[in-house]
């Protein structure tokens, strides 16, 4: 008992001596707690990438010295953290293994997938991989070196110019078994699966794989930059995208249902007719590690919901959702308040791990931590044995209310390939049975016996509460599909449930029989303007109205169902098969159409055609990952870089003819869909016949120090990250710096001087606590981390004065507080009526947004030199 106690003591000194070093941003809602469970001086935890909590409640954590921006081979591995008296703070750790740049970490049984790049040198990137490591005799070290599921998984080129901080980010497994990875918008190029399955992709997205390496494909595209994936127990997925926007670098939280375009950069602004819409536009931020938390236990409020991190604002929002047809409503939640938050998860028990990078920078550090956050009164509950349980005790697991529990038993029975078919599809038909249960038991039971289970589901999709996922399950491995009836597909489309439509439409573009290709151009139909206004759509609104549409074109494009399309021409309500067709480079379907365009007589009929043959002028350069849209990219679309192909002679040929024969308001048509696709034809005078405005040529945004070094406002021009980059490529002037910092208004706010009266943070100091990066992200996101002891409050008296301020102190009844200008004022408590702690810093926003570049480094340097 003694040494128990002795050992508590201990943990709890050394909690409050790492308390004030490292947990400087924390704050959780009053029913919760929070614990240090790892960081300096308890155990290190150097800038943290990304963490797995095992069921079992030891947590992986991925370290990366070098940041998002840093280079240098040797600098990542990943530690395994236990918290063997389940206090809250971890009293061991292993080095699991050595792995640079840890991006993505998911530990299933004995199994830790991991998503890491390699360095050929010093300095030189290599490519991206997803591996896993086993730890098999169970010593918290991994059994040897990682075995490569996906090689390439990146973009090296730019990977090596910039970092890896617009590559592949964050894996999350869903209950049907596939590994779902976050894509930034470097893309990949030429990736392979253990099965020699090849993917390239421009621009961000969604890709998943089964755990074996195997069936690799793209799941959505058209994100900016994802960093990690929340998967409900229905199988949604959702992301909050990380600086969205391409102007404003805003975040978009996002339902990615599965085939969708979501249309960044090329389509989200100008063809918002052709995307799916984000759900909500969320402003400036970071988006960062991504859960769905359903564990029982936790207060209600807390519970089934997606969690979402944000590093640029410190802080874990909820996301309350609520349907909207096939998709969702959602109201953003301010959560729980962690500095530079990269990472969440949940062990077996409910706890939940959030770690952060506070004390490190773009370019890396020595700080980051892991937080522990539970319920006040929250008690242990050990996690069973998964190896030694039953069949019968799996599947029962997969009926209670933990996400955490039902996923890892469901992945226990299909790895040990267990005789549950006859219970589990008990399970399935089980109509008083958890809802979650029945759908964890059908992909369980799918992964366990594939195709021979498709009558059974079929039949089992009579029931209409699981006829979503019975059906998307039979559809969910293309080498499977061989064969599959599609009648009870086709009958889906036109359910009373749109959700179960959707899922319908998904499925017949995964079959592959272009019989379903009629069924779907006749729910595919929605109206669009013949040419798009000017004005940027609506890339951020639900649109439940556009989904059914949307994703059964996305199935014809998939079929290439040209001859449906073709035939679907002239008819009623065949707007689908026109949109489908834009994305049809098939030269024999381009004649066709053509011979159609020579004999329609209806109008309208014609300038839909029109429409088709403008957008097929043109396709996209193929991508070979030496060039990136930047963080400024051209949204003016439809393609990022136009260029001919084989069709171009055919519609060039076609539309001259056309434009010989046709009318001024022919013409006036014409010239327009051709100024609006960015296609260029000559001969053709359209300049005179122009009503839609040309859109002004985008500059590309490569950044030349040379030229914008001295530019004013450039500051407010950049990203951060760019901005970062140029801070480690120009040294600052520190002889200017004093006047920049009296000029830009720091001094109403701040001391730097002995005698100077006190403010806001002293910057006589600063230079001694933080780097030059911390320093700049300091100036540029006020908001990010707020210095402890000047969090800022409203005091409302019941004089009807108002107070704004730092809060100093408290004694005897009366409160002191200085606000920005150095004024304090001594405030009897009783006369308080009340007291709200502002959420922003009183540092306002944009404040070097009008420096150039070289002005702000030489406050930057001239703060670093005041230590």
């Amino acid at each position: 008992m003694q040494k128990h106690l002795s050992k508590q003591l201990f943990s709890v000194l050394l909690f409050f001596i790492a308390l004030p070093l490292m947990a400087k941003n924390i704050n959780v809602p009053e029913e919760l707690q929070w614990t240090l469970f790892s960081g300096r001086p308890t155990i290190p935890c150097p800038c943290p990438t990304t963490l797995s909590a095992h069921p079992d409640g030891s947590v992986f954590v991925g370290i990366d010295r070098n940041g998002s921006l840093g280079k240098g081979k040797g600098r990542g591995y990943i530690l395994k953290f236990i918290d063997s008296d389940n206090d809250g703070v971890a009293d061991s750790h292993t080095k699991f293994s050595p792995m640079e740049s840890v991006r993505g970490l998911m530990a299933v049984g004995q199994k830790l997938y991991v998503l890491h790049s390699t360095w050929k040198d010093a300095k030189t990137y290599d490519t991206c991989y997803l591996s896993v490591l086993e730890d098999k005799d169970g010593d918290g070290i991994a059994d040897g070196a990682p075995k490569t599921l996906i090689s390439g998984i990146s973009a090296p080129f730019f990977n090596n110019s910039r970092g890896v901080d617009h590559s592949t980010n964050g894996i999350r497994m869903g209950i049907d078994g596939w590994i779902y990875i976050a894509m930034g918008d470097f893309g990949i190029v030429n990736a392979q699966g253990t099965d020699g399955r090849k993917l390239t992709v421009l621009g961000g997205g969604v890709i998943r794989v089964r755990p074996n390496g195997t069936e690799m494909e793209e799941y959505i595209h058209g994100t900016r930059n994802i960093c990690d994936i929340a998967i409900d127990p229905f199988m949604n997925v959702f992301t909050r995208g990380n600086t969205n926007d391409g102007g404003g670098w805003n975040i978009r939280f996002m339902h990615e249902i599965q085939s969708g375009e979501y249309g960044y950069p090329k389509l989200f602004k100008r063809y918002t007719d052709e995307i799916l819409p984000a759900l909500v536009d969320l402003g400036g931020g970071s988006g960062m590690g991504s859960m769905y938390f359903q564990e029982p236990g936790w207060p209600a409020k807390y519970n089934n919901v997606p969690l979402m991190g944000d590093w640029g604002r410190s802080h874990v929002y909820m996301h309350s959702i609520k349907p909207n047809g096939a998709s969702f409503t959602q109201t953003e939640v301010p959560y729980i308040t962690v500095g530079k938050m990269t990472d969440l998860d949940t062990d077996g028990s409910g706890r939940l791990f959030i770690s952060s990078w506070e004390g490190s920078g773009f370019r890396g550090g020595k700080g980051g931590y892991v937080v522990q956050v539970t319920p006040k009164g929250w008690t242990y509950k050990a996690f069973p044995n998964l190896a030694k349980t039953s069949t019968s005790e799996l599947v029962s697991y997969l009926q209670v209310e933990s996400a955490t529990w039902r996923f890892h038993a469901s992945r226990e029975i299909v790895n040990r390939q267990l005789n549950a078919t006859d219970s589990l599809l008990k399970l399935i038909n089980n109509k008083k049975a958890l809802l979650e249960g029945r759908v964890a038991a059908i992909f369980t039971l799918c992964q366990l016996k594939g195709k021979e289970v498709n009558k059974a589901l079929v039949d089992a999709a009579d029931d209409p509460s699981i006829r979503e996922w019975a059906l998307r399950a039979i559809a969910d491995r293309i080498p499977q599909n061989d064969n599959v009836d599609i009648t009870p597909f086709v009958k889906a489309l036109n359910d009373s449930n749109p959700r179960v439509q959707v899922s319908a439409a998904v499925a017949l573009g995964r079959i592959g029989n272009k019989a379903a290709a009629k069924h779907l151009i006749a729910v595919s139909h929605y109206e669009t303007p013949a040419i798009q206004k000017e004005k940027e759509g609506k890339h951020a609104t639900p649109n439940k109205d556009i989904i059914l549409p949307h994703i059964a074109v996305q199935a014809l494009i998939k079929l290439n169902a040209t001859e449906a399309c073709l035939a679907a021409v002239g008819s009623k309500n065949a707007s689908g098969a026109y949109w489908a067709m834009r994305y049809m480079h098939n030269e024999s379907m381009i004649s066709q159409l053509v011979q159609k365009l020579n004999e329609v007589k209806d109008n309208e009929t014609e300038k839909k055609i029109l429409k088709v043959l403008v957008r097929l002028c043109n396709t996209e350069i193929s991508y070979d990952g030496k060039w990136w849209w930047r963080t400024r990219p051209d949204t003016r679309g439809p393609y990022y870089k136009p260029t001919a192909w084989s069709g171009t002679p055919i519609v060039e040929t076609a539309l001259k003819k056309y434009w010989a024969n046709a009318t001024d308001l022919q013409k006036n048509y014409l010239a327009n869909l051709l100024t609006f696709d960015r296609v260029k034809i000559k001969a053709l005078p359209i300049d005179k016949y122009l009503k839609v405005k040309k859109v002004k040529k985008h500059k590309e945004t490569s950044v030349d120090l040379g030229k914008i070094i001295n530019k004013k406002g450039q500051i407010g021009k950049m990203s951060i990250e760019d901005i970062i980059i140029a801070l480690g490529k120009i040294k600052g002037d520190i002889s200017k710096g004093e006047a920049l910092f009296n000029r830009q208004g720091c001094i109403a706010c701040h001391s730097y001087k002995k005698g100077q009266p006190a403010k806001g943070p002293d910057m006589g100091v600063v230079g001694g606590i933080l780097s030059r990066e911390d320093i700049a992200i300091s100036i540029l996101r006020p908001n990010a981390s707020i210095s402890q002891g000047f969090r800022s409050y409203t005091l409302s008296m019941k004089n009807g004065t108002v107070h704004a301020g730092f809060i100093t102190a408290e004694l005897d009844g009366v409160v002191t507080l200085r606000n920005i200008a150095g004024q304090v004022f001594k405030l009897k408590t009783k006369q308080i009526k009340k007291r709200q702690e502002l959420k922003e810093s009183m540092m306002p926003k944009g404040l070097a947004a009008g420096m150039s570049l070289k002005e702000f480094v030489n406050l930057v340097d001239w703060l670093k030199s005041k230590k």
